[in-house]
């Protein structure tokens, strides 16, 4: 049955995209539902990062669309690839990006780095946005920390800066890339937590890409994983995980054979070492 506008917010439908001659999605089709948190998963170079920009407007589908919906408050349906430089802008305006490692600004305090998207895309009062600010830093439990430069503060409490900023403008979807990469497990719970109790809070919709399966299961609604340019396999976490698919099987179980081998394509070990040497 085809999602209304109401129940999803992004739709991929049909959408190819390659760099060069290798193809990285092949007529891939699948919805982001609202109020959700979808986790994209796969081996390296499948394609999550790819969906993400593509979603972003900074990747042009080949083939097929990539919708972005309405909001609940009214609008027509968008085609990102379609948009022109001013209405791309605006739409990104409904999105926020948590990058990997968090990518603050180093040279700009804890409270300047969350003000930037509001002093950049707004026109509120300097005394707004510190309210703002404030708020959510609050958030993320670190308005204590407001006046810290990046290098005064730990990695997991950078990443709990880049949340903050993410959802400065109070983004209807946000985008997590890689969240857990290089976190303690203390810094890597609090933000699984983090990245749940948000989104059911201010009723996002959030898309991660994450290689930590634990951690990723128990926070998602709705897992989608790519591989050879196709979904592998799509459906809750307990679903995916009980995939009969054997590149799914492998990627769950951690298995080192599999559909995906460890030793890349080579000639027979005896072949190779019977080979006479010259001096």
């Amino acid at each position: 049955m085809e999602p209304t506008s109401s129940s999803a917010l992004v739709t991929f439908d049909r959408v190819h995209f390659a760099y060069g001659t290798r193809p990285i999605l092949d007529d891939v089709s699948f919805t982001i539902p609202r109020g959700k948190v979808t986790a994209l998963m796969g081996a390296s170079g499948g394609g999550k990062t790819t969906v993400m920009r593509l979603i972003g407007g900074q990747y042009v589908a080949q083939q097929g669309r990539v919708l972005l919906h309405a909001p609940p408050t009214g609008g027509a349906e968008i085609d990102v690839g379609h948009m022109d430089r001013s209405a791309l802008y605006l739409a990104r305006r409904r999105m926020g990006m948590l990058f990997q490692f968090g990518a603050l600004f180093t040279d700009q305090s804890v409270f300047d780095n969350v003000a930037f998207p509001l002093r950049e895309h707004t026109t509120l009062s300097e005394a707004m946005v510190r309210d703002v600010v404030l708020m959510k830093l609050n958030a993320v439990g670190l308005r204590g920390a407001r006046d810290l430069m990046p290098s005064e503060i730990s990695g997991g409490m950078a990443r709990r800066v880049a949340l903050a900023r993410a959802i400065a403008l109070d983004p209807e979807l946000v985008m997590y890339d890689e969240p857990f990469a290089g976190l303690d497990p203390i810094s890597l719970g609090t933000a699984a937590r983090m990245i749940r109790h948000l989104n059911d809070a201010m009723g996002l919709t959030s898309i991660i890409v994450s290689h930590d399966l634990d951690e990723t299961f128990h926070i998602a609604d709705q897992v989608i994983i790519l591989a050879n340019g196709k979904i592998a396999a799509q459906g809750t976490p307990e679903e995916v995980r009980h995939s009969d698919n054997p590149l799914v099987h492998q990627f769950v179980n951690a298995l080192p054979e599999g559909p995906v081998r460890f030793h890349y394509p080579a000639a027979e070990i005896a072949d190779d070492f019977s080979v006479e040497t010259t001096a």
